[in-house]
């Protein structure tokens, strides 16, 4: 039995089978054992290229250095604290940090305030609390192919039904889902339904991705997001942005609101804040924060890790090393390669559309008659997978192959993982 056999096997025998897909053929998945930069090794030995970041997360590089080092020391001075009672120093100085990066960067004499989480879908949690409490609303608008974490308050605002489906008796339903726009003409659509839905004076956020990464690397028009901030502005709601895969960088901003000048009123943060430790944030315009009461000794939103100290410590080193290494430059420039490559890329029977901003690309496969090519699209990840190339598929039916890799990557890098994708394009069936 080998290494990757026996470790799966364990898994088959004591995870709940929902969550670590195997293949019979043994194919998929394979073991990590460890990663460096942008490579990683599974316990076989075999190195790969990771173009995933693994979901985003390792912006700065896999095991970067400097974020090592910062966990480590903070792990031999003190390993935890008490979240929301006895403070350590750390904490203090990323919110510090948070705020001078978002609200103190977008809006002159602006500060924000934060609260913490572990994961993601904590983070837009703690926005749709927020939201709740500024506006007395309960209803959100949120968007077709969303994806916001599969928490029982973020189940309400996450789209797609494979995730939703078992669990809607137990559901609010309180999200109200409307098309997110591909062209000017969806756009349109999507305005006169966003209109309607605030006029009922029932919803109290809209809730968006700047570009929905898990729904399918789609980008939408420039003027989306200005448009939800004026409609909101109108009708008296807040704009919450996700940015928990698409920041620090990703699409070569710090954020990816910055490319259309949107200042949201709520921002959530994730997957690359640290680089590799379960910490997020939901970070708010000062004055929209302080509808929270304050705490008396008993908050009523918190956790026990709540702002752990070794998650702290890598995160404000993981924020000084992408400014740095200038990432978020490096990740316009090249994204912009990546792209250009992708386009002239061609597969016989099948049609091909690239889309992306910065390190945040997908190219979706779909069939001589329109239809998503899902099968083909997992069986061309495979085949790159024995190649020596982590790719992971996106979208709802799973026909999108996208590129996150970390923002460290080359050119060379780069365009070595889109060759190979079109050597195996050649001779997908």
């Amino acid at each position: 039995m080998t290494k990757t056999s026996s470790a799966l096997e364990l898994l088959r025998r004591f995870e709940s089978r929902n969550v670590t897909s195997q293949t019979p053929d043994g194919s998929w998945p394979i073991v990590w054992e460890q990663a460096r930069g942008c490579h990683v090794w599974d316990v076989e030995g075999q190195r790969y290229l990771d173009l995933t970041a693994a979901f985003g997360v390792a912006a700065s590089g896999h095991g970067n250095p400097a974020v090592v080092r910062a966990g480590q020391r903070q792990m031999e001075r003190l390993l935890h604290a008490m979240g929301d009672v006895h403070p350590h120093p750390l904490k203090g100085e990323l919110l510090r940090e948070l705020s001078r990066i978002t609200f103190e960067r977008w809006a002159p004499r602006s500060t924000a305030r934060t609260i913490l989480g572990n994961s993601g879908f904590e983070a837009v949690e703690a926005a749709l609390k927020t939201a709740r409490l500024a506006t007395g609303r309960p209803e959100v608008i949120a968007f077709e192919g969303g994806y916001h974490g599969l928490g029982y308050g973020t189940l309400n605002v996450t789209h797609r039904n494979h995730f939703r489906g078992g669990f809607l008796n137990q559901l609010r339903e309180f999200g109200r889902f409307v098309p997110f726009p591909k062209d000017a003409t969806s756009l349109r659509r999507t305005d006169r339904l966003i209109r309607t839905l605030l006029r009922s004076g029932t919803i109290g956020a809209v809730l968006v991705e700047p570009i929905q990464a898990r729904g399918g690397i789609r980008v939408p028009p420039k003027d989306f997001l200005p448009r939800l901030r004026r409609l909101c502005d109108q009708h008296g709601a807040l704009l919450v942005v996700d940015e928990i895969y698409t920041g620090f960088g990703r699409t070569g901003r710090w954020f990816a609101c910055e490319h259309s000048g949107v200042v949201p009123d709520l921002v959530c943060l994730g997957k690359a804040l640290t680089g590799g430790f379960p910490l997020s944030a939901c970070v708010g315009r000062a004055s929209i924060m302080e509808v929270w009461p304050p705490s008396t000794g008993e908050a009523i939103h918190t956790s026990t890790f709540l702002g752990h100290p070794v998650g702290c410590a890598m995160a404000l080193a993981q924020l000084n090393e992408i400014r740095r290494r200038d990432l978020v430059r490096r990740s316009a420039v090249v994204g912009a390669q990546l792209r250009k490559d992708l386009e002239g890329l061609t597969a016989s029977g099948f049609t091909l559309e690239v889309r992306g901003q910065g390190l945040m690309a997908g190219l979706e496969l779909s069939d001589a008659k329109g239809m998503p090519a899902s099968a083909e699209t997992f069986q061309l990840i495979k085949r790159l997978l024995r190649r020596g190339y982590v790719f992971l598929p996106e979208g709802e039916h799973g026909n999108v192959l996208g590129w996150t890799p970390p923002l460290t990557i080359t050119t060379a890098q780069v365009r070595a993982s889109v060759r190979a994708v079109a050597r195996e394009l050649k001779d997908l069936r």
